[in-house]
């Protein structure tokens, strides 16, 4: 792994969004790294705030509008942008979303436990509420704080390095074009190669789930309103 490509895609939800930019920019980061922002159709008042924000802090911005007019999420598309990118440059893919916030040592420290086993396909942070406590959608670490689990359970691709070892080994081109997410099949895909994936319950990063598509808060809300909504608009596919 000769650099680390971190990106974060974004739809809308702008200050949520420009909290993961300034705490992933203000990273303590010493392996060699870019960062990349693919803003997925977001209205075009915040499309020009991702563009003054990419003149502040010096990342690079991607509208997709520019490349597709398919509609979001374009999930999809930019893990296969990403996946060639990052092969050409034998490089580590560091996914942060969107309404993710890390600490200064998260991103060097996912690194840095990534590279001490040769075996990693996925190396997650833990997510955890603003009171610390492990949330959504790893509360099956709950009673596990502190330690790095070699886990069977998918990896959320919250706050995710996907190690050159995964991004050689399963294209993503083969990726089923009618889901919208695709951490599920990603992290059982590592598993059939034989590689393992990491939760790192040590490198807790805080998350405010779905801020950019508030409607899937039903799901904790009013899950029977969820539900209808998800299956009968064929939304949030996994």
């Amino acid at each position: 792994m000769k650099e680390i490509h971190i990106i974060t895609p974004v739809k809308d939800s702008i200050e949520s969004t420009l909290e993961t930019i300034k705490a992933i920019q203000g990273s303590e980061m010493e392996f060699p790294h870019t960062y990349t922002v693919y803003n997925d159709f977001s209205t075009e008042e915040n499309t020009k705030k991702l563009e003054e924000a990419s003149k502040q802090y010096g990342f690079r911005l991607v509208n997709l509008s520019d490349i597709t007019d398919h509609p979001s999420p374009n999930y999809l598309l930019v893990l296969q942008i990403c996946q060639k990118e990052a092969l050409e440059k034998s490089a580590g893919l560091l996914i942060v979303e969107s309404d993710v916030t890390v600490k200064k040592d998260t991103l060097q420290s996912l690194a840095e436990g990534a590279l001490q086993r040769p075996d990693c396909a996925i190396a997650a942070a833990v997510t955890v509420d603003d009171q610390g406590v492990i949330n959504y959608p790893y509360k099956h670490a709950l009673g596990k704080e502190n330690q790095v689990i070699d886990t069977k359970k998918h990896c959320s691709f919250c706050c995710s390095l996907l190690t050159p070892a995964l991004l050689q080994g399963f294209d993503f081109n083969t990726l089923d074009p009618s889901k919208n997410w695709y951490d599920v099949t990603i992290s059982h895909e590592a598993l059939d190669l034989g590689l393992k994936n990491y939760l790192f319950t040590t490198l807790p990063v805080i998350h405010r789930p779905h801020q950019s598509r508030p409607w899937k808060l039903l799901k904790y809300k009013n899950p029977i309103k969820y539900y209808w909504i998800k299956f009968t608009r064929g939304m949030d596919k996994i």
